[in-house]
């Protein structure tokens, strides 16, 4: 090891793992390390996480990193992060979390979400906030809390997100970063601060929330428990960092006109980056911060790979998932019209609606296994042109798709995503492009902000062109999939009612 190399260690706080890349000055991954932790369900609608958990994780990775590799810490340039959107832990005066973390995938709040929207109000926030009003956003987790449980609601000393929590217990402050902030639906866009209607609406103050800071902000004066304990210096900088879609287009180079990165985990998101905030006269798109004078527009579906997964698991029992996808390439596409809307965990873009469910249509007996998978599978990238369709209205066209996440190790995934949009698919280097993201923000904040935000693309040789045939065929299908929701959104709300009584 040269005792002299510099290294940034990436921590990237996901929904279902943390983990921590060790990447070099010029974006080589030199090692990595990740840690599970669950997903708690205590009730129908619920989704929570134990933040200590998530923290242990975090602190555990680190230490793993800096083990495999033989680093000191006089080799760790910083430390940098990239997280999950969307987190709520309340926190007494002490730092104590008097609630788990409730994640985005979260439904309690559809009633209050309902309300918003129904009066115009929700409307009215997006407008400032860039935060589409769905029960993922902590402004609608604390309205249900105010009147659901408002012992806790008058408990709490704080309104904080995972990352939050972490710096809290490692330094001692809950700051946030203003990408962090700008999912929340209580960050006014412009003003770069607190939205003062949104905190009114909420009945909470400024105080109640973390103070803001620019995601190239630094933190040092690590506790020195923590410090031995990942293998650091207390003097180690820690750099705030920002949420994991926004670092995901910087990870893959996405911040050009005309390059949309899409990335499918458990969910999926279709993002472009633009030089100021953009919002959609409806609300359905989101806009985020990243770093001054990049902010990034575009959508999230709560229906990724984990529609994949459970239809592999269903119908193929006892198969892995990566095992059983190949065999929908057997299918033509379109899959002999057999149309599946993956609406599994309700929707957010294109349709925002916590109500949405999963529908099989055009089903015949000549329909197999392989049908519904192939249909599965095009179904989550019908969402995705969906989104894009929005994005398009927007002024934000796509002409090259950069892909991260798991799915981008699939060769049919990528291909159908190539026909359904029309356009190239790039694929990057590293397919955890967010912690690649956070490495170049954190190199760009020890620099002082001076030089390039992108420091290198992260974008292999491999491209996966559209068949213009195939493209044709899904140009047919694409208008019948997005008609039949509409057809249908008034019995989904019907049938959850039914789900919700029978519960």
């Amino acid at each position: 090891m040269n005792v002299e190399q510099k290294i940034v260690l990436a921590v990237d706080l996901g929904t279902t793992s943390t983990k921590t890349l060790a990447v070099d000055m010029d974006g080589n991954v030199l090692g990595s390390h990740a840690i599970g932790y669950p997903l708690h369900t205590p009730k129908p609608g619920y989704a929570e996480q134990d933040p200590d958990e998530i923290l242990e994780a975090m602190q555990n990775t680190i230490a793993e990193v800096m083990k495999q590799g033989g680093w000191h810490a006089e080799n760790v340039h910083c430390v940098t992060f990239s997280s999950a959107n969307h987190s709520l832990i309340v926190i007494d005066k002490d730092g104590n979390p008097l609630t788990r973390s409730i994640t985005w995938a979260d439904q309690r709040s559809a009633p209050q979400v309902k309300r918003l929207l129904e009066s115009g109000e929700g409307l009215a926030i997006y407008s400032r906030t860039g935060t589409p009003t769905h029960p993922m956003s902590p402004l609608a987790k604390i309205m249900w809390m105010k009147e659901e449980q408002p012992d806790l609601y008058a408990a709490a000393y704080q309104f904080i997100g995972i990352k939050e929590y972490i710096f809290n217990r490692l330094f001692g402050t809950t700051v946030m970063d203003y990408s962090i902030a700008s999912a929340t639906g209580m960050f006014n866009l412009k003003e770069l601060a607190w939205d003062e209607e949104a905190l009114a609406l909420v009945g909470i103050n400024k105080s109640q929330l973390p103070p803001l800071a620019p995601t190239t902000d630094r933190l040092t004066g690590l506790r020195e428990e923590a410090a031995a304990r990942m293998g650091l210096s207390p003097a180690t900088p820690f750099v705030l960092g920002a949420q994991d879609g926004v670092l995901a287009n910087l990870g893959i180079g996405a911040v050009t006109d005309g390059v949309v990165a899409v990335t499918i985990g458990t969910s999926s998101a279709v993002r472009a980056c633009v030089n100021e905030p953009t919002f959609d006269p409806e609300g359905r798109l989101f806009c985020y911060a990243l770093a001054e004078g990049h902010w990034l527009v575009g959508g999230p579906s709560n229906n990724g790979a984990i529609v994949a997964q459970w239809t592999a698991e269903r119908l193929f029992p006892g198969k892995k998932m990566e095992e059983v996808l190949p065999q929908a390439s057997n299918i033509a596409p379109g899959a002999d019209g057999l149309l599946f809307m993956p609406l599994l965990s309700g929707e957010r873009a294109p349709f925002w609606d916590a109500e949405a469910k999963g529908v099989m249509f055009g089903l015949t007996l000549a329909h197999t296994e392989q049908h519904m998978l192939r249909a599965a599978m095009e179904g989550v990238m019908f969402q995705i042109a969906a989104i894009c369709q929005l994005m398009e209205k927007a002024g934000n066209a796509p002409k090259e798709i950069r892909a991260s996440g798991g799915f981008a190790r699939s060769e049919i995934w990528c291909q159908i995503m190539a026909d359904i949009l029309g356009v190239p698919v790039h694929i990057p280097k590293v397919v955890e492009s967010s912690g690649l993201g956070a490495a170049q923000l954190g190199l760009f904040a020890m620099n002082n902000c001076e030089g390039p935000l992108l420091r290198w693309s992260g974008v292999s040789g491999t491209v996966y062109e559209p068949s213009m045939e195939h493209h044709a065929v899904y140009q047919r299908h694409l208008p019948i999939y997005l008609n039949l929701y509409y057809s249908l959104k008034d019995s989904m709300s019907d049938i959850t009612a039914l789900q919700r009584h029978n519960i």
